[in-house]
């Protein structure tokens, strides 16, 4: 059993304000994506990485694998318009058996520990499929500009990335959903539409999406 990882990095973020894509700004000298990839290749359960990007930084990327030695890197692919279309789009160039585990991490998502990880990718290999996520703490409220109802936080996590699947199930979820036109904000979401049970594993407020300027104001503070 082999497992891909997928990394989905077309992304313009254009509505964040950033002056490129935040995945290719640099913190310390090093480029965002440079630190999201370097778990990866570190991990022994990880076999290949494929990134789904625009092919302007296809260039950057190569450089990129050079410089950091990231020997994982077995493929670039042209990103889509959406991020289901890039995940799809690196799902098919894949030669993958059924049972292989594909796993899909965000670009900007750059503080995965190692041990999360491996946690995500065995689970995923006993149980069939591992949802990395964190459960929720504050108070959550139902409103507009003032409160209309709370929410019971019980029962709510706070879904991250790594998200792993067998081959077969998210092939067969996507597959399902553009048939249906439908458009999920992340693949698990494919996954349990088609009944598919999917497994919660314990995820960090560290692995968090950085999305807005004040994410990477904050990124900068926990890397020094």
């Amino acid at each position: 059993m082999k497992t891909y990882v997928i990394i989905p990095a077309a992304g313009k973020g254009v509505r964040s304000g950033f002056s490129a894509p935040k995945q290719y700004l640099k913190i310390k000298g090093k480029e965002l994506i440079a630190y999201t990839l370097d778990v990866f290749q570190k991990c022994k359960l990880v076999d290949e990485i494929i990134i789904a990007a625009d092919p302007f930084y296809f260039n950057l990327l190569k450089k990129i694998k050079i410089k950091y030695h990231l020997k994982k890197i077995t493929s670039l692919v042209e990103g889509g318009k959406e991020r289901q279309d890039s995940v799809y789009n690196a799902l098919l160039s894949i030669k993958a058996n059924p049972s292989d585990l594909i796993a899909v991490h965000d670009a900007a998502r750059p503080l995965l520990s190692l041990e999360i990880l491996k946690t995500a990718i065995t689970t995923a290999q006993k149980k069939g499929n591992a949802l990395v996520c964190v459960k929720a703490k504050d108070t959550l409220i139902k409103g507009d500009s003032y409160v209309h109802s709370y929410i019971n936080r019980d029962e709510i996590f706070y879904v991250q990335t790594p998200q792993i699947f067998r081959h077969k199930e998210i092939k067969k979820a996507m597959d399902v959903a553009y048939s249906q036109n439908f458009y999920g904000t992340d693949e698990s979401i494919l996954v349990t539409r088609m009944g598919i049970k999917v497994n919660i594993v314990e995820g960090s407020i560290i692995n968090f999406k950085i999305t807005t300027k004040s994410d990477m104001e904050l990124l900068k503070r926990i890397t020094g």
